[in-house]
């Protein structure tokens, strides 16, 4: 079977760690879909930086090319020209490890074709003292920035773009006949190949705002911003050379802003269009011996609640009491992974996009229409396939028991949390208008409410700290900022997935967890000294204190007979979520109330995914 060692073990026995495509198929007996494979994992080595590509069809090992302190890493410039590589601690000799400390340096001269993000072979050669090492680029392994954005120029003997990106410090020429994107048809979301003031047809690839008006011509380009290919790479004494891909608009054009950040860190935004046919064929009707196989909830009224801009609806909940006097609160999440079947081409874009990226006025969704805003979006009235965790908890807030199960649900509603708000503040004409669901809007707000304070109990940390909503007016021009408020779908999403976590440790199934570790000493310790001027403390007492000296400094001062400056900094504190609660209460409604709470939010860590249940300081 062929494997990632069985090719680079094949490449190390030849003559100068050197082995061609054809040679590779030959000793490896390799046809058809191995050939394939072959090629995918050659590519998949080259990009990670185990493998080098010499020619077209020639690989090498990456420490045998010189022969000498090679290592691989990602290159990042200076906006006056040097760099440095960040290394990959895999790839760094072993006879180097304990010799270098930090980055390598890359003066201007060394750094060759490369440019700033590029991953890197680099070339080690003085290694100072104090661990600073210097270095050259041999060649980049993969590039960073097929495409850059930046503002094309008329030159005297020359056109140019200038990236908007600083770190990018080359001007790349545009030859003659390359200044506008190539006519083409056939895609839905494109303008190219269509004439000026034509009706542009709806997105396929946004869920919500269309792309900035990129324009196909013009008289004069000047400062105007461009999507530039790049052709022709630099060397040390040419700039890159590029063409044209895109021409986004001017800077202060509506949209053109958010379309240069897409392109800028070179989003996906555009399904292949084999993907979209993938999705134009789900099957929008639920098949009777999917239903048979599911939970039955569509005689609920379950409703969904989300902000008023959204598009799709991916959760949907009911609460109702239970005879024993108990509530249960159901949790239904979109099954998108019916739809989304594993190695299809959904589920390949899907992974390579990872999410979808939402901006104030658009959003780049992580599968396309047919899926995110309509099949697989709880809209009202509708049936819907979803994974359903069903709860029953206490007037404790405690959960007694769950269930999760494949159900299929209608919802009987598309609510905001605008007309909920409305509803449980006694707003007349919202509550008539909902009638048949007030109650439940009630029961909701009772059940939050305890599991609130359930949470409060065991020291969860809540900050007051409404999540700002920019709105904007139909020209695109900002015109308010409001506080939105999610309290009662957070905390039933909250116990949904503490539910689910339970369940997957039960089980032993390896997954990811959302986990928020111990906040740092020398956090605790700053947020100390400002809040001491307030009259306020976490209470965590006196800090223990460890000097130390900065690597900067002992290099400033090497060979100059002065001594390093020391720097205090406070050692491993004992610090709880119940700390940081009891100061929230102390400062509720005073004036200094939102500064400390956003400063006590800078001082915690910030959440992250790990494959290891390391828990959650501040749940």
């Amino acid at each position: 079977m062929l494997s990632d060692s069985a090719i680079l073990k094949k490449i190390e026995r030849q003559p100068k760690h050197t082995a061609g495509y054809k040679q590779l198929v030959r000793e490896l007996g390799l046809h058809g879909d191995g050939r394939r494979e072959l090629t995918d994992r050659l590519k998949s080595l080259v990009a990670g930086g185990q493998l080098r590509q010499v020619d077209s069809d020639r690989y090498a090992i990456p420490q045998a090319i010189t022969g000498k302190n090679v290592a691989v890493g990602r290159l990042t410039l200076h906006r006056d020209g040097f760099g440095f590589v960040i290394l990959d601690p895999n790839s760094l000799p072993p006879n180097l490890k304990s010799r270098i400390s930090g980055d390598i340096f890359i003066p201007p001269h060394a750094i060759g074709s490369a440019m700033h993000g590029d991953r890197v072979l680099v070339e080690i050669g003085a290694i100072r003292p104090d661990g600073r090492a210097e270095g050259r680029i041999l060649r980049p392994v993969s590039r960073a920035h097929p495409t850059v954005v930046g503002k094309f120029h008329y030159g005297h003997r020359r056109n140019y773009v200038t990236p908007m990106d600083e770190k990018i410090s080359q001007e790349i020429i545009i030859p003659p006949g390359m200044e506008y994107p190539k006519q083409t048809t056939g895609d839905t979301e494109d303008t190219e190949g269509t004439k000026p003031g034509s009706k542009k047809k709806k997105s396929a690839h946004r869920v919500l705002g269309e792309e900035a008006a990129r324009r196909t011509s013009s008289d004069d380009l000047e400062n105007a911003v461009v999507d530039v290919e790049i052709t022709d790479w630099p060397t040390p004494t040419q700039d890159p050379r590029g063409r044209v891909v895109e021409i986004l608009g001017y800077e202060d054009d509506f949209g053109v802003d958010v379309e240069i950040m897409i392109r800028k860190f070179h989003l996906p935004h555009r399904f292949p269009a084999e993907v979209l046919e993938e999705a134009e064929k789900v099957e929008g009707i639920i098949q009777s011996r999917e239903l048979h196989k599911r939970r039955d909830y569509r005689h609920l009224p379950i409703v969904t609640i989300d902000g008023e801009t959204a598009r799709d609806f991916d959760d949907a909940v009911l609460v109702r009491r239970l005879e024993n006097g108990n509530f249960e609160l159901q949790v239904h999440i979109a099954d998108v992974a019916h739809y989304v079947t594993p190695g299809s081409g959904l589920d390949q874009e899907g992974r390579l996009r990872g999410t979808s990226v939402y901006f104030p006025d658009r959003a780049v969704p992580m599968l396309p229409l047919e899926l995110s805003t309509d099949i697989c979006s709880l809209r009202p009235k509708l049936d819907r396939l979803v994974l359903s965790c069903v709860m029953q908890i206490d007037n404790q807030g405690e959960i007694l028991g769950y269930e999760l199960n494949e159900g299929v649900i209608r919802s009987a509603e598309r609510m905001t949390y605008t007309a909920v708000n409305a509803i449980l503040e006694g707003d007349s004409a919202t509550g008539a208008r909902y009638a048949a669901l007030a109650g439940q809007f009630e029961m909701m707000r009772d059940l939050a409410m305890i599991l609130n304070r359930k949470r409060e109990r065991r020291g969860s940390i809540d900050f007051d700290l409404p999540e700002p909503v920019i709105e904007f007016d139909e020209f695109g021009l900002m015109k308010s900022i409001s506080r939105s408020e999610h309290r009662l779908i957070e905390e039933f999403m909250l116990s949904a997935n503490e539910c689910v976590a339970q369940y997957l440790e039960n089980k032993r199934v390896a997954s990811l967890y959302r986990i928020h570790e111990k906040p740092d000493a020398k956090r605790v310790y700053e947020f100390e000294m400002i809040a001491a001027t307030f009259g306020y403390s976490l209470g965590v007492g006196a800090l223990p204190i460890q000097r130390i000296q900065l690597k900067t400094d002992r290099r400033a001062t090497y060979g100059t007979g002065r001594r390093p400056r020391d720097i205090e900094i406070p050692k491993e504190v004992h610090i709880t979520p119940r700390m940081y609660q009891k100061l929230t209460q102390k400062i509720a409604g005073k004036p200094e109330e939102r500064i400390l709470s956003y400063l006590m939010l800078r001082s915690l860590k910030q959440a992250r995914y790990s494959e290891e249940n390391l828990g959650h300081f501040a749940l």
